[in-house]
């Protein structure tokens, strides 16, 4: 199957656009992260407890752990978008 790219055209994960596409996926994980770990700590008074006895540190890698998860797995989702973006068109 034969498509109508250029062989010089590069692909536009690697343009500043997708950088910023890239980033912004990633941006909205983040945010997705902290909501979520913030619905977590007020649902459930044994994870408030917990982090009540673990101090200020606990509660910054708590936080930190959920935010970063989300925020890889949506720009890993974000790639995957993109690149098949860049196969449609």
């Amino acid at each position: 199957m034969r498509t109508n790219k250029s062989p010089n055209k590069s692909s536009s994960l690697v343009s500043p656009t997708g950088i910023i596409k890239l980033m912004t996926h990633a941006m909205m994980g983040a945010a997705l992260g902290l909501g979520f770990t913030l619905a977590l700590i007020l649902a459930n008074p044994a994870v408030a407890e917990l982090l009540n006895h673990g101090g200020r540190a606990a509660v910054f890698v708590f936080a930190a752990t959920f935010v970063t998860t989300f925020a890889i797995g949506a720009a890993l989702t974000g790639v995957v978008f993109i690149l098949n973006e860049d196969k449609e068109s």
